[in-house]
């Protein structure tokens, strides 16, 4: 048994779960003034995560759950997935997005576990608050650790792919290391890199 890690948003789902919820919500300015200051630094991915949920408060649960089973996935996700699953690949997805999204593309994409972050809610609408098991930068990596430990799967049957700064803590715990579409910070750590913008270009690496 060996095991391919995933990030969610920007890898398999082509956007960022926050982002269309923004949209649906008319929040999408707020949320994209508070994703250019952690882009640029000025907020670490916990108080970045924290303060984009805080303006989704007051939104009703249906329209979250409407929005997130209607997500777009990237090419190639389902066939990248079967493709791992051949090779005897126990698939997982960490994101610092939410369950909400993650939970309705396992049911899309056919992936075997998911740890995410929790939109809390109230009533029927979102409080503005988020919690979970991938709140922090080096939330991904102590998780994989986890998860290995579990499974007593080694580094050299690891393979881990995202796209985000976040992501990075999972890089040391891993043989094949992909940067998908990421940042140069990311591609900086990962020794595979893929520009395009095709899950099916990784199954080469697999």
């Amino acid at each position: 048994m060996k095991l391919a890690v995933f990030d969610f948003d920007s890898t398999l789902m082509d956007g960022e779960t926050i982002d269309f919820l923004a949209k649906a919500y008319g929040k999408e300015e707020e949320v994209s003034k508070i994703t250019k200051k952690a882009m640029n630094g000025e907020l670490d991915f916990y108080q970045s995560l924290k303060k984009r949920v805080e303006t989704l408060a007051g939104m009703p649960l249906p329209l979250v759950e409407e929005i997130c089973n209607d997500l777009p996935y990237i090419s190639g996700a389902k066939e990248l997935i079967l493709a791992l699953k051949g090779k005897d690949y126990k698939v997982v997805v960490f994101s610092g997005g939410f369950d909400e999204g993650v939970s309705a593309g396992k049911k899309v994409l056919g992936y075997d576990i998911h740890f995410s972050n929790t939109l809390h809610h109230k009533n029927g609408v979102l409080t503005g608050e988020v919690g979970g098991e991938m709140m922090f930068s080096y939330s991904k990596g102590r998780m994989l650790k986890k998860v290995q430990n579990l499974l007593g799967i080694g580094e050299e049957d690891t393979i881990v792919m995202g796209d985000g700064a976040n992501d990075i803590s999972m890089f040391p715990y891993a043989k094949k290391t992909i940067s998908f579409c990421g940042k140069d910070i990311v591609k900086k750590f990962a020794n595979i890199i893929v520009d395009k913008r095709d899950l099916r270009e990784i199954i080469a690496y697999i």
